[in-house]
């Protein structure tokens, strides 16, 4: 028989309402010109990515939960969703029930995010990931192909040779080019992911929004759009230290190829990781406040 969370926090219908009101607007801002060039058929390099490459689709970011423990005066289960239940005093999630379906996520993102968080962040990687996934393809090959490269196609592959690969993130290293994964001086392997990943990896502090999400709804709104927001900033650097030039759509490029390119690159890397040891923190303490209460 599992336990119940350790407290349970009310909140009364104007409360709620309100932070409700307050994630839609802030997530409208993000999905409404997503939305708008999909209605369009265009395609956005860098706005468009966290909407493509995670599985979490705009509507279930813009829902409202509250998270586990979590009690709403004067609402109705059906605003939230299958897993919600009424109570005498108002709606809470069904947590026991989600959470049994969870279990194995919830212990395997809560081992992945501590091994990650234990370990040193490793600043040199320059952000030769998306380098090495454009190594020695034509200009019709490479994956945004409507964006020009900066380089010739041998200055390109030059910079990837003269540069120490080390990604140590599995779903960039899978990217690569053939030619280019021997370059690398790890192999990382989804079998493998948790001796690899490292909190000074762009991918790794992007992949918070991921797991933030796959806790939903037994974590609150709020975390995921924080670690969706955090998630857009990193997206923004690593294509403006790509090889592809996006001056175009406003992103001036940091040309990692100099020693002044390498230098911004690490600062803001550096920034990056910083952010997102709190949001890293906050979803292991989630995890362990839901394994706790399943005595897992």
């Amino acid at each position: 028989m599992t336990a119940a969370l350790a407290s349970t926090t009310a909140l009364d219908a104007a409360v709620w309402r309100a932070r409700r009101a307050a994630h839609e607007e802030r997530v409208d801002a993000w999905l409404t010109p997503h939305l708008a060039r999909r209605r369009r058929g265009e395609k956005h390099p860098v706005e468009d990515f966290l909407f493509t490459y995670y599985s979490y689709r705009p509507a279930q970011l813009r829902r409202w939960h509250p998270g586990a423990g979590v009690e709403l005066r004067d609402a109705a289960p059906a605003e939230f969703g299958r897993d919600y239940r009424a109570g005498a005093a108002g709606v809470t999630l069904d947590t026991e029930a989600v959470r049994a379906r969870r279990a194995e996520s919830i212990h395997w993102i809560r081992s992945l995010l501590a091994a990650t968080a234990g370990r040193p962040a490793h600043l040199g990687c320059f952000g030769m990931h998306e380098w090495a996934m454009v190594y020695r393809q034509t200009q019709a090959e490479v994956r945004h192909n409507a964006w020009p490269l900066r380089l010739s196609p041998e200055q390109t592959a030059r910079t990837v040779e003269e540069n120490r690969i080390r990604c140590s993130h599995f779903d960039a290293f899978r990217f690569f080019t053939a030619p280019a994964r021997p370059l690398n001086l790890l192999s990382p392997t989804r079998e493998t992911q948790h001796a690899h990943e490292q909190p000074g990896c762009l991918h790794a502090n992007m992949d918070l929004y991921k797991y933030a999400s796959k806790l939903s709804p037994l974590t609150s709104s709020e975390l995921v759009a924080d670690c969706f927001e955090l998630a857009k900033e990193i997206r923004t650097l690593d294509m403006r230290a790509s090889p592809y030039d996006l001056s175009e759509l406003g992103y001036p490029p940091i040309k990692v190829e100099t020693v002044e390119g390498r230098h911004e690159y690490v600062r803001a890397q550096r920034s990056f990781a910083e952010r997102a040891a709190p949001l890293r923190s906050r979803l292991i303490a989630e995890c362990d406040r839901l394994l706790a209460a399943s005595g897992g």
